[in-house]
C-alpha cells in the first residue's frame, strides 16, 4: 500500500512539488519515510547513534514507497515509469558512521524487485549528512525516464 499524500508537522509550508515532469522525464523531490496516513514514520534519529544499519534500511524501503505514491499521484500509473535513472540517498549519520550504502540499499532493493533489472537499475550515490529535516534517517531523491 502506498502512502497518502505528506502530512508536513504544524506551521511547516513545503512551496515546490513533489514530482516535476520535464518532457520524458521526472524529477522527484527529496522524499523521507512515511506511515500509511502520510505522516513521518517513527523511527527517527542519526544511524549509528539511535538506530542500527537495519533500522535505515527499512526506513529507506518506506521512502521508496513514499516516492512511488508521488509518482502514481503524479502520473497516475507506475506503468509509465520506463526506467530509474539517477538516485540520490542521504542518510542523517552520527560522527564515525560509515554504512550509509547499506542503508540506501532498502530503496534500490525494493526498486529492483518492483521493476526488475532493466527499468529498475539505476545510478546511485549515499552520502551521509549531519541533519536532515525533522530527524528523519534518510531521505532519497531520484530521476525517472517516463514511456512516451
Amino acid at each position: 500500500m502506498l502512502p497518502e499524500p505528506l502530512r508536513p508537522p504544524p506551521g511547516v509550508a513545503l512551496p515546490f512539488e513533489f514530482v516535476r515532469r520535464a518532457g520524458r522525464r521526472a524529477f522527484i523531490s527529496g522524499h523521507g519515510p512515511q506511515n500509511a496516513d502520510g505522516s513521518l514514520a517513527a523511527p527517527l534519529g542519526k544511524l549509528g547513534r539511535e538506530l542500527r544499519v537495519e533500522q535505515g534500511y527499512a526506513a529507506a524501503r518506506l521512502t521508496a514507497l513514499s516516492i512511488l505514491g508521488s509518482l502514481k499521484r503524479a502520473l497516475c500509473e507506475l506503468d509509465r515509469v520506463a526506467a530509474w535513472g539517477r538516485v540520490f540517498g542521504m542518510v542523517n549519520s552520527a560522527p564515525g558512521f560509515n554504512r550509509q550504502p547499506s542503508v540506501i540499499n532498502g530503496f534500490s532493493d525494493l526498486i529492483l524487485e518492483l521493476y526488475g533489472q532493466e527499468a529498475g537499475a539505476h545510478s546511485r550515490s549515499a552520502v551521509g549528512l549531519a541533519e536532515l529535516p525533522f530527524d528523519i534517517p534518510v531521505e532519497i531523491e531520484a530521476e525517472v525516464e517516463l514511456s512516451a
